[in-house]
């Protein structure tokens, strides 16, 4: 009798921010995690945030177009203090999200503590104690430049686990229609 092969999937994981954002892309067979790619798309330079924007829907849109995820799973925004910086950082993430809805990916949303959680057993842990971790469930050993590389593949990562476990506490959405109606109050 033949085993059955293990599903096999493709995560894409997304930091987003308006002056580096980070991702990481995992496959996940059965419980077995692996590192496909990580990195961060710099943006400190582009003064217009129409073109922050612009270049982060571009990019999120050729990973996709590359890797071909099953999911993309984002870091919700945190509350802050600075409501400009929260709006900067929910259009980031909206227009990563918009990247991915423009490909019919099912994307996710996750809480900075709940990544944490996921990944380290400490929704308090910081970036470098996920960062080490990440390396140890991966198995890589290479420190990237920027940290914002790790958070993004700590997203992807969470997501694997959440999708291990019975019960999830995520969003997600199938493609624009879904989206628009669980939000109908932020679209009008």
């Amino acid at each position: 009798m033949e085993r059955e092969k293990a599903k096999e999937r493709i995560i894409l994981g997304i930091d987003p921010g308006t002056v580096i954002m980070g991702y990481g892309i995992i496959k996940q067979v059965g419980q077995k995690l692996s590192l496909i790619t990580l990195g961060v798309v710099k943006m400190g330079h582009l003064t217009d945030h129409g073109l922050k924007l612009q270049r982060i829907f571009k990019k999120t849109s050729a990973l996709v177009q590359e890797y071909n995820p099953d999911f993309v799973a984002l870091e919700a925004p945190f509350y802050g203090k600075n409501i400009q910086v929260m709006l900067k950082l929910g259009r980031a993430q909206g227009v990563a999200m918009a990247a991915a809805l423009n490909y019919d990916i099912p994307i996710f949303e996750y809480s900075p503590k709940k990544i944490k959680q996921s990944v380290t057993g400490n929704g308090s842990a910081s970036k470098e104690q996920v960062a080490a971790m990440l390396k140890t469930i991966l198995g890589f050993k290479e420190s990237p430049e920027f940290l914002d590389a790790t958070d993004g593949l700590a997203v992807a990562v969470c997501h694997a686990f959440q999708q291990n476990t019975a019960t999830t506490s995520s969003k997600s959405y199938s493609g624009w229609e879904a989206f628009a109606k669980d939000n109908e109050k932020r679209i009008r």
